[in-house]
């Protein structure tokens, strides 16, 4: 079952002569537990299309239905629901409040949860129990100064999971770490997706987005190709119609 549905989708900036169209009729479909990376040079419209899939924009022509739930012509409020509740972010610089606790920046998408009345010491646990899940149970009365750039991002992973979203989207998630540290996020990318998370990744390395099971290629704010396995399955012509 599809949990992110795009049809015919455009966005264009600007009018008449001087407007640019970031995306230009993209069809793209992705179904519920998916890793899926996105790929394209500058230009390419990749960003343009996770600030349409994570609601932090509005196309200009055609739908976006997330989790069955048309969200293409929402209000803005409506909208920062949607965000809240239904999808995670992961951000390449963390986003995370300096002078907060680990404990405290992952408790904050919880008090502008209005679906789910809980109580502080609710909150309080289920913060503990997605940095425990992340692995940062002896890290949870720290501020970001005083954690690694690996320790910091599992903070923003447990910050995107504490609400159970529909989707996780992360936005170049390695891309302010070392090797290393690039490797262990990896990993704990694929306990999420295993464990059931659907994820959008952009990513500019070939060798990260190949720990996904698609790769899904933009160029001119259109699908360019799609790999599965390092194999192309399908080019610029059949991607325009229907992915």
């Amino acid at each position: 079952m599809a949990v992110i549905e795009i049809i015919d989708l455009s966005r264009i900036y600007g009018k008449g002569e001087i407007s640019v169209r970031a995306l230009d009729g993209v069809n793209l479909s992705i179904e519920r537990g998916e890793f899926v990376a996105v790929m394209g040079p500058s230009g390419s419209g990749k960003s343009t299309l996770m600030n349409i899939v994570g609601c932090l924009d509005r196309p200009t022509e055609g739908r976006y239905i997330l989790d069955s739930v048309e969200v293409s012509e929402m209000s803005r409020a409506q909208l920062a629901t949607i965000r809240n509740e239904q999808i995670g972010f992961i951000f390449q610089s963390y986003n995370l409040f300096n002078k907060a606790t680990a404990l405290k920046n992952v408790m904050a998408p919880m008090l502008y949860d209005r679906s789910r009345k809980r109580s502080n010491e609710e909150k309080e646990a289920r913060a503990r129990e997605v940095l425990i899940s992340v692995g940062l149970e002896d890290r949870m009365e720290h501020e970001p100064t005083e954690l690694s750039g690996g320790q910091q991002q599992r903070v923003a992973i447990a910050r995107a999971l504490v609400n159970d979203p529909a989707i996780i989207l992360a936005d170049e998630p390695t891309g302010n770490l070392d090797s290393r540290s690039g490797e262990e996020i990896m990993e704990l990318m694929h306990e999420l997706h295993q464990g059931g998370r659907t994820i959008v990744m952009v990513t500019h390395d070939a060798s990260i987005a190949e720990h996904t099971e698609r790769t899904i290629f933009l160029r001119d704010g259109r699908i360019e190709r799609i790999t599965k396995g390092g194999t192309v399955q399908e080019t610029k012509e059949v991607a325009s119609e229907s992915v």
